[in-house]
């Protein structure tokens, strides 16, 4: 807490009397971390779009998240190692996760109406891949890069990760025989 305090140029009793202690702040950690990132989602306007656009910018977007904030692959990291302890104790993560998968499904039934997406894809599934592809590259930066002696970190290697991501998760969802909408 003093660490924090003095990082945040705060009164180390007001972030007691705020918080509680220690484990009570890093909840409020964790809480806004899952609650900033689902708010993104929620501002992409993936409604609005058509199913592979929606995909896409998903995909785009949670792929930029973890690399905007390596904070937050950090926490999800740390949380983990703690069996998700305090991620348990929190009532409201069960609230921020579902309109994300309902959005998904919506995409999915959307697609497969269309006659792109294929039948069986479920949301939860997808989602979890989509972090997979973000989140393990941005993790893994830097032992990879030393591992294949390439600057993962460089401009022209994350937009070329990205674009992947983007063309793994909409080859998965295409209907076979469907020719891509647009060029990848």
């Amino acid at each position: 807490m003093d660490a924090i305090a003095e990082r945040a140029g705060a009164n180390k009793r007001l972030l007691y009397h705020y918080f509680g202690n220690k484990e009570d702040l890093y909840r409020a950690v964790l809480l806004d971390a899952y609650a900033e990132i689902r708010a993104g989602e929620r501002e992409l306007n993936l409604e609005a779009l058509s199913p592979d656009e929606a995909m896409d910018r998903l995909v785009r977007f949670t792929f930029r998240h973890f690399l905007d904030k390596p904070w937050f692959t950090s926490l999800l990291s740390t949380e983990n190692v703690q069996n998700a302890a305090f991620l348990k104790s929190l009532p409201d993560i069960p609230a921020l996760h579902s309109p994300l998968v309902g959005q998904i499904e919506k995409i999915l039934e959307q697609g497969r109406a269309e006659g792109i997406f294929r039948d069986g894809i479920d949301p939860i599934q997808l989602y979890i891949s989509i972090a997979a592809l973000g989140y393990f590259y941005v993790s893994n930066m830097k032992t990879l890069s030393v591992i294949f002696e390439r600057d993962l970190g460089a401009t022209n290697m994350i937009q070329e990760r990205e674009a992947q991501a983007v063309q793994m998760v909409l080859r998965y969802l295409w209907k076979p025989g469907v020719q891509p909408v647009r060029e990848l």
